[in-house]
């Protein structure tokens, strides 16, 4: 019997159904290429994102914390929502000049176990550390790596600790145990370092019936860190430094997405740059890197004749933090319209901080300055603290030269991706923001540059072509 003949239109349908399913088997296995290939990229660029020392110093690889190499990377976060942690940051610093901190209640004073007494008033489960910077640093003898946050504007550095009394965040890796550390300690309440607490975290220190020291530390978000004052080994390329004092935290709500814990910089003597410093000197630079690429933290020596430098300004506000002072600002080689007196401010450099926020006439002036330059860009939209913004992305429309000069003369001159933010696919602002109380500029500008931070000499100093 002869088989019936299949229709023509039956025919058609399995031939495509067949080209459509090669296809998409096709796309997967290409699909599954490109993860791979980026899986090893990655894995490639974690391996050899190792510290080091030698005789100029410590170096550290940083990642942006949006990079998907970064070892600990927050994933999907929309720029609104980087901007509304950005403003609590800034909020938070707004608050801390002025005095106005509010603190946990000093209930753990005598307590027996954290457990039983910590009544936090912060709301956990948001980050002000979407900005912040990641590295790695190991702890502990024999020592392990961590995943951390480095921050300019804290001093005190801690990471989360088990047995996690009351709380730890999921963090990359396992959390540090101080009953696998030969070489750890916990600092009595009777320390020095104990007294200095204040200091550094900005909350009073408290003490436990067992007479070990309690620090808190409270950040702009309502984030938080509790847990014991802790001294141990800290190691980077098989060089240690004992006696390394940190806090291992026992209540650690909503900070920083996956990495264990922050690297303090500031300006205080529990902060690691005056802790190393007698060893390293008093000096530490980084490059902020795009998402695209890698970055350094390096504590040490420098090379001077790289930089253009700019005083190190003091406020009586807060001894901790780093200031600079604005002289002026032009928009493709000329001023902007507005008074010197207008930048008679200090401002805060700030690791942390995305958005640069400048004095409200400063602003207004940078921002008419910069409208006038894109004068044939469609205009769009405010975007949350963006005001000033263009439909269209940066990589294809014309940016004006922006730069920015500090007393002394230090002059950054920001190429196009630190002068304009894309927000989404088809808009795109001028990266900085007006200031309410406080003047900051932010990592967004910092990107790429070079910066070294001369505490002995009170300097700061600003060199392009760091990373990319």
């Amino acid at each position: 019997m002869v088989p019936e003949r299949k229709n023509t239109f039956t025919e058609k349908m399995e031939k495509q159904l067949v080209l459509l399913s090669l296809a998409f088997s096709l796309l997967l296995s290409t699909a599954a290429s490109v993860r791979e290939i980026s899986s090893r990229v990655c894995s490639s660029e974690n391996q050899d994102a190792k510290y080091q020392f030698n005789s100029s110093g410590i170096h550290l690889t940083l990642h942006h914390p949006l990079s998907p190499c970064s070892p600990a990377p927050l994933h999907d976060l929309p720029v609104s929502t980087i901007l509304t942690h950005d403003s609590s940051r800034v909020s938070f610093l707004e608050a801390r000049l002025s005095k106005k901190l509010s603190s946990r209640p000093n209930s753990l004073d005598g307590s027996p176990n954290l457990a039983e007494l910590v009544n936090a008033p912060l709301t956990p489960g948001t980050s002000v550390g979407v900005g912040n910077y990641i590295t790695k640093i190991g702890l502990g003898t024999p020592a392990t790596s961590y995943v951390m946050v480095v921050d300019t504007g804290s001093s005190l550095t801690w990471l989360q600790c088990s047995p996690c009394v009351v709380s730890c965040h999921a963090q990359a890796g396992r959390v540090f145990n101080p009953k696998t550390s030969n070489t750890y300690h916990s600092v009595d309440c009777s320390a020095s370092e104990c007294s200095s607490l204040e200091s550094a975290t900005l909350n009073p220190s408290s003490c436990s019936k067992s007479n070990v020291c309690i620090y808190q530390a409270s950040y702009g978000d309502s984030s938080f860190s509790v847990g014991y004052l802790s001294r141990d080994s800290l190691s980077f390329a098989g060089s240690s430094f004992p006696g390394f004092i940190y806090g291992c935290g026992q209540d650690n709500e909503g900070l920083f997405g996956r990495s264990a814990g922050l690297i303090g910089l500031a300006r205080n003597k529990l902060s690691l740059l005056y802790q190393l410093g007698p060893k390293l000197g008093s000096s530490f630079s980084y490059c902020l890197p795009s998402t695209s690429s890698t970055g350094y933290l390096s504590i040490g020596s420098y090379n001077p004749g790289q930089y253009s430098y700019t005083p190190m300004a003091s406020s009586s506000l807060d001894d901790s933090l780093y200031f600079l002072k604005f002289s002026s600002i032009s928009v493709n080689g000329k001023p902007i319209g507005c008074s010197s007196s207008a930048y008679d401010t200090s401002t805060i450099i700030d690791s942390g901080t995305v958005i640069s926020r400048l004095p409200s006439d400063v602003y207004t002036a940078l921002s008419k300055a910069v409208v006038a330059a894109m004068a044939g860009a469609p205009r769009a939209s405010a975007y949350s603290i963006l005001d000033t913004c263009f439909k269209g992305n940066t990589a294809k429309l014309k940016v004006p030269s922006v730069s920015l000069t500090f007393q002394g003369g230090a002059t950054m001159k920001l190429p196009a991706a630190n002068v304009l933010i894309d927000v989404d696919d088809s808009t795109t602002c001028l990266a900085f923001a007006p200031a309410g109380s406080v003047a900051i500029l932010g990592n967004m500008q910092q990107q790429s540059f070079s910066v070294v931070y001369d505490v002995g000499a009170s300097k700061i100093g600003f060199a392009t072509g760091g990373c990319h």
